[in-house]
């Protein structure tokens, strides 16, 4: 399938697969959406609820894809001076060359992001990577199915393909594998407010809340799992 760069409405990359018509980010602004949906309303809620001194916060991110979730929960990492163990998965790694094209490190002020942008793609996958002092990564190549860690992560970044492209991952029987995944009270958020996902979520037992989206979306959803 034909893959291309393209540059969205806040000026950052994203990659669009043509044929399909759907892109790795939001057209209207990749990095915008990385921060509002996962950064403010995923990372800054976990911060809130379950940092401690002791114990790192534990993300698991559906579709690394690009690794731009990633390098915006280091930056956040440092920002906020928490540390985070980050498990990406990924059925289909992205290639260096789009790695290059895509450029986030430059999204940041300080050159240095470049050296740990490099490193978040180059690392191997398959076993925990200290990236920075606050964040260390491990990459899983594997289908969302796969997944079988229970009561294990704070926080869900659902960044799946849409539900319009991939309308399997957005299933009931994929929500019970991530409300599994996260440790009592975890929360899962992403940028999909679809009645048919929403109403998948539930039924597996997570408790919805519709927030603010980010530009161009009216809403996006934080799923929380309880006690």
């Amino acid at each position: 399938m034909e893959r291309k760069i393209i540059i969205t409405g806040d000026g950052s990359k994203t990659i669009q697969l043509v044929g399909l018509n759907e892109h790795y980010h939001s057209v209207h602004g990749a990095l915008q959406e990385a921060e509002h949906v996962f950064i403010k309303h995923g990372l800054l809620h976990a911060i809130d609820h379950f940092s401690t001194k002791n114990q790192p916060i534990s993300i698991l991110e559906i579709g690394f894809g690009s690794g731009l979730n990633a390098l915006a929960t280091l930056v956040a990492s440092e920002k906020h001076s928490v540390s985070i163990a980050y498990v990406g998965v990924e059925a289909y790694p992205v290639s260096k060359e789009e790695v290059l094209e895509l450029d986030y490190a430059t999204l940041f002020q300080e050159a240095r992001y470049q050296d740990l942008n490099n490193q978040i793609h180059l690392v191997p996958w398959g076993t925990f990577q200290k990236i920075s002092p606050h964040f260390s990564l491990l990459k899983q190549q594997k289908m969302f199915k796969d997944i079988t860690d229970t009561n294990t992560h704070h926080l869900i970044y659902f960044d799946a393909f849409g539900p319009r492209v991939q309308p399997n991952l957005w299933t009931e029987s994929v929500f019970k594998i991530m409300f599994d995944a996260l440790m009592p009270s975890g929360v899962l958020v992403t940028y999909s407010a679809k009645g048919s996902v929403r109403r998948a979520m539930q039924a597996v037992g997570f408790t919805v809340e519709k927030l603010p989206g980010p530009p161009g979306k009216r809403e996006m959803l934080r799923a929380s799992k309880g006690l």
